[in-house]
C-alpha cells in the first residue's frame, strides 16, 4: 500500500510547517508541501493547516489566510470528506473559513501565553483523535495571543450536545476560552481545530511528551483502517 500523503500548507508568516511535516513523517506518513497561492492539493489524503502568524495576523488572526487560493481547495475538499487539522493559527483559519464554528479572540489579560498544557480528550471518535480514549489527559505546549475560543450561546450548546468539543483545557485555562474549550470538531468528525500544538509534543527530546503524535497516528488509523 502506498504511503498516506498529508499536505502541510505554508502561508507568509507560517512558523510551524516544518514541525508539522516532521510530525507527519514521524507518524509514518508522507508530508506534502502546499503553497498558499496554489489551487492544487496534489491529491493528498488529508491536510494540516499549521500554526504561525499568517500574513502577520493583519486585520484579524487567520482572516486573510482564509481567503488564500489554497483554502478554497481545502474547503471544497472538506465538503467531500477530506480530513483537515488546524493547529493554533490553523484553527483560527478554519474558523474564519467557515469550516468550524466560533472564533478565536485575544487572550484574557491580553498577554501572549507559552507553556506546557494539560488537555482532556473529550471526543475520541474523530479522524484525528481515534488513537486516544475519551477522558484521556495529554500534555502538549500552548503558545498564543489570540487563543480564547468564543461562540454564541446557541453554538456552545450545540457543540456540547453533539459531542463536538474535541479537547478541553484542564489544570488551568491559559487564555480564558469559553467552557475551557481547547479544540473542536466538525459534525462529521473529519475537521478538527485546536489551539495547543501537538506537533511540538512528538518526542521527549524536544517536547514535554510524545502524546501529540497521537493526532497524526489517529489519522493514519482512520485512513487505513488499521492500528498504527
Amino acid at each position: 500500500m502506498s504511503a498516506v500523503r498529508i499536505g502541510v500548507i505554508t502561508f507568509p508568516g507560517t512558523l510551524d510547517d516544518v514541525d508539522a511535516a516532521r510530525a507527519v513523517r514521524r507518524a509514518g506518513a508522507e508530508p506534502v508541501a502546499l503553497w498558499h497561492s496554489d489551487r492544487d492539493l496534489q491529491g493528498v489524503d488529508a491536510v494540516v493547516v499549521p500554526g504561525g502568524f499568517s500574513y502577520g495576523d493583519y486585520l484579524r488572526a487567520g482572516a486573510i489566510a482564509s481567503l488564500a487560493p489554497i483554502m478554497s481547495e481545502v474547503v471544497s475538499g472538506a465538503a467531500g470528506g477530506l480530513p483537515v487539522l488546524g493547529i493554533c493559527n490553523g484553527f483560527q483559519i478554519l474558523c474564519e473559513a467557515g469550516l468550524l464554528p466560533g472564533a478565536l479572540a485575544r487572550n484574557a489579560g491580553l498577554h501572549f501565553v507559552c507553556r506546557d498544557q494539560r488537555l482532556r480528550v473529550e471526543n475520541a471518535g474523530t479522524a484525528w483523535t481515534s488513537a486516544f480514549t475519551e477522558g484521556e489527559e495529554i500534555v502538549v505546549p500552548v503558545k498564543n495571543a489570540e487563543g480564547r475560543y468564543v461562540a454564541d450561546g446557541e453554538t456552545l450548546t450545540r457543540l456540547e450536545d453533539e459531542g463536538r468539543v474535541a479537547f478541553r483545557y484542564v489544570g488551568g485555562n491559559p487564555n480564558g476560552a469559553m467552557a475551557d474549550i481547547a479544540g473542536i470538531t466538525s459534525e462529521n468528525g473529519r475537521v478538527v481545530g485546536l489551539m495547543p500544538h501537538p506537533e511540538h509534543a512528538i518526542d521527549t527530546l524536544t517536547g514535554p511528551s510524545e502524546q501529540g503524535l497521537g493526532l497524526f497516528t489517529s489519522l493514519l488509523r482512520t485512513l487505513t483502517g488499521a492500528a498504527v
